[in-house]
């Protein structure tokens, strides 16, 4: 049998690196053509110009299989050099994936023409042309136990729990360069408003069924709440949102509950958004920005909608504004710190 599991899990994925190259000439070319190509270029001007706003906080929202498909040093790229200052994202991206590659584990080049029921008696599991081990998979799960383990009980933000989860890897050596511990050493907050769907959820299941009563919990409110707090603080904000889904919702309703809380906080000023979906179905992943506009979530005038998949746009658009420079001198936020030092009480 692990003979077999070999065979499938030989070829890792190797992310792309943008910094080891330049999509400026790329993209100011495209802006001369039509289509998506078009809306990719306007959409990398509209994200260098939130770069070179510097009272904008950015908030970078991720949805979708992105690091598993070898995105995620892309992102990390972005967070190293202060170029995203908010991370809302889905809790597979930073658990499943993420952490997992930060404890050491894979991603292989798959394909979705296999006998599915052949990969799961070998414990594989598959995201459509990529492979994970589910042996694997199942240390992360309790991996996200033992953290939850060494807590002190009590309700819990997904940012403080990420942020725990970065802490770890750093006092163990581990991760360098992911996503969690970058985010961790460079102060940036990480949500996922949906915390439980992921590997993390099946680690506080764990912890939570041993532990029924002093344990660790995941207070979703606690997380609209601090992001609203970030987004009443900020002077002008931005998003950059690959896939839709809850992170793009959750990030354009801190405007609307600023406004229940009698707060007057300015619509986000920028936005773009890379995605397959359309909106012809009133689904939230195609609804466009302009439509948001109508909610008052977004303003108009800056902001584009790019319907592509993100393994071609997103290494693109992040070399563009990595090469254009933008971010030089930007200075670094640090607020999941500043959330820290006034917290939410328990």
């Amino acid at each position: 049998m692990e003979q077999d599991k070999r065979h499938y899990l030989r070829t890792p994925v190797v992310p792309i690196d943008p910094t080891a190259f330049s999509a400026v000439p790329l993209l100011e070319a495209m802006g001369k053509t039509a289509f998506q190509a078009r809306n990719l270029a306007r959409a990398a001007e509209i994200y260098n110009r939130m770069l070179a706003d510097r009272d904008c906080t950015i908030l970078l929202c991720l949805a979708g299989s992105l690091v598993s498909a070898g995105l995620g040093r892309a992102i990390a790229v972005l967070l190293e050099n202060r170029m995203a200052d908010v991370v809302v994202a889905t809790g597979a991206n930073i658990v499943d994936q993420d952490f997992f590659e930060a404890l050491g584990f894979r991603h292989y080049v798959g394909s979705p023409n296999v006998d599915d029921n052949v990969l799961r008696e070998l414990h594989i599991d598959r995201i459509y042309d990529t492979f994970i081990d589910e042996d694997e998979l199942r240390i992360c799960d309790h991996t996200t136990a033992e953290i939850a383990d060494g807590l002190p009980p009590g309700a819990y933000s997904s940012r403080e729990f990420i942020r725990e989860m970065g802490k770890w890897l750093v006092e163990r050596g581990k991760g360098a360069g992911s996503i969690t511990r970058v985010a961790y050493e460079r102060g940036i907050p990480v949500f996922c408003p949906a915390f439980s769907d992921s590997s993390a959820g099946f680690g506080l299941v764990y912890h939570q069924w041993h532990r029924p009563d002093r344990h660790v919990a995941i207070d979703s409110v606690k997380d609209f709440l601090e992001l609203t707090k970030i987004k009443i603080a900020s002077h002008e904000t931005g998003l950059v949102m690959v896939g839709g889904g809850v992170p793009k919702n959750f990030a354009q309703d801190v405007v609307v509950a600023a406004d229940v809380l009698g707060v007057d906080a300015p619509m986000h000023r920028y936005a773009i958004q890379i995605t397959v979906a359309d909106e012809r179905d009133g689904g939230l992943s195609g609804s466009t920005l302009k439509e948001a506009s109508s909610w008052g979530k977004v303003a108009q005038g800056l902001e584009q909608m790019v319907f592509s998949e993100a393994t071609l746009a997103l290494p693109l658009l992040v070399s563009y504004a990595y090469h254009k420079g933008s971010w030089n001198g930007r200075a670094e936020k640090r607020l999941s710190d500043a959330l820290d030092s006034a917290p939410v009480p328990r």
